[in-house]
């Protein structure tokens, strides 16, 4: 893969995990690497996660801090006595964000006897979903791609397909937002850096704009391969109602399109609160106010089962990069990820008692699961592998220098135009 190539899909597994905050935590190569979430007592079942990760590669900006939401989740459940009769182990591997890797690791995740494996690396599950489905072993990723999940099958995803959360944010600005247009269609755009993920997200406001012209027209999605100028880009987009701004280099885009005097109201989601703290060092507040985010889990100013153990944990495991940490995005809100996981071990060990715990009762109540936490539900089923049922929309403020509920309710995720 070239360096571009490298730092493209750096870029992009960033902006899916949310997490812009350095952790030196890898052992220096790309040996693999175990880790005990807690203590394990002789009496109880111990259930194994495999966690395929990246300690030391391009990626391990963002996953070594994933790896600490599960490990401190994990040891949770167990300090807790959450799963009655069941002690949760965490091994990791480190793949060093090599492709080549995601086999070996996988298989060396086996032999160590992880009864699950956790995967937040993209695109590693496109290349395992044959071989989890032939060896019936259950796999929870955190990147959402129709190749690694469609089919349905062994492997499940905790996150939403990018069109879907596209469709949803459309419709709610067209019968929402303010500012929308009263008397013509609202013309939009996208700009942004190559990636599978801004692909997505540009086909599903095509697709929502085709599918309702009186309410949108898309004006077009330019992608250049890597760079921070934004010249050529600029000038397509100056009619525009709303905009799909680039994640990773936002503060410069924001810089140019607002330099040359073009007021479109930009849109986003996770991806683009991930470098929140690009908005924040560059003083973009005013230049961004009002900026619509569609999110999959709550944000750190608000109240919530979920939100206030995410703020307990961090701040009782990680005193020292808490505050960063909070500041720089919603990586470490990788716990709801986990939260999914560890709440569908709960109900196979209920469902059929702790000694008979194995991988076909694991699939069994992943497929029947519904969850629901701080308002949100969650769900699979024998047809469905994204989780998410409902969304929120948050809106940045600059007079609050945050992101903040631009509705109280939590919406239905739209699945189609």
């Amino acid at each position: 893969m070239s360096a571009t190539g490298k730092l493209a899909l750096m870029m992009v597994l960033m902006l899916v995990l949310a997490l812009p905050l350095v952790v030196a935590c890898g052992n220096g190569g790309n040996k693999p690497e175990s880790d005990i979430s807690t203590e394990t007592s002789e009496e109880a079942r111990v259930i194994t996660i495999g966690n395929l990760t990246d300690k030391t590669g391009v990626s391990s900006t963002a996953l070594n801090v994933i790896t600490m939401a599960l490990e401190d989740m994990a040891a949770y459940y167990n300090e807790q006595n959450l799963i009655p009769g069941i002690k949760l182990k965490v091994i990791s591997y480190d793949g060093g964000y090599d492709p080549s890797k995601n086999i070996p690791g996988y298989e060396w995740l086996r032999e160590k006897g992880a009864d699950l494996i956790f995967d937040p690396v993209p695109e590693s599950v496109e290349t395992l979903k044959d071989r989890c489905n032939n060896d019936q072993m259950v796999i929870f990723g955190m990147t959402a791609s129709r190749e690694g999940f469609l089919p349905p099958g062994y492997t499940f995803c905790e996150s939403a397909l990018s069109d879907h959360l596209a469709y949803t944010l459309l419709k709610w600005i067209a019968g929402n937002d303010p500012d929308f247009p009263k008397d013509r269609p609202a013309k939009i755009g996208a700009a942004g850096w190559t990636s599978a993920l801004l692909e997505d997200y540009m086909d599903g406001i095509k697709a929502y704009a085709e599918a309702h012209p009186d309410q949108y027209q898309w004006v077009g999605g330019f992608v250049r391969d890597f760079g921070f100028s934004w010249t050529t880009e600029v000038p397509l987009l100056k009619d525009c109602d709303y905009v799909y701004p680039p994640m990773a280099p936002i503060a410069t885009f924001t810089r140019e399109f607002r330099d040359a005097g073009y007021k479109a109201k930009f849109i986003g989601g996770d991806p683009h609160v991930a470098f929140l703290n690009t908005i924040r060092d560059a003083r973009l507040w005013d230049e961004l106010d009002g900026m619509l985010f569609i999110k999959e889990c709550r944000w750190w100013n608000e109240d919530g089962e979920l939100v206030n153990l995410t703020k307990e944990l961090l701040q009782k495991n990680h005193p020292g990069s808490a505050t960063e940490i909070m500041q720089d995005g919603v990586g470490y809100f990788a716990t709801l990820n986990v939260w999914i996981m560890l709440e569908i071990i709960k109900g196979a060990v209920e469902n059929v008692g702790a000694e008979n715990f194995d991988s076909q009762a694991l699939y069994d109540a992943a497929e029947s699961t519904v969850l629901e936490i701080d308002g949100v539900q969650y769900s699979f089923s024998p047809k469905k592998r994204f989780a998410p049922d409902h969304v929120g929309i948050y809106q940045l403020r600059a007079d609050g220098q945050d992101l903040f509920r631009a509705d109280p309710e939590c919406l239905p995720l739209r699945t189609s135009p």
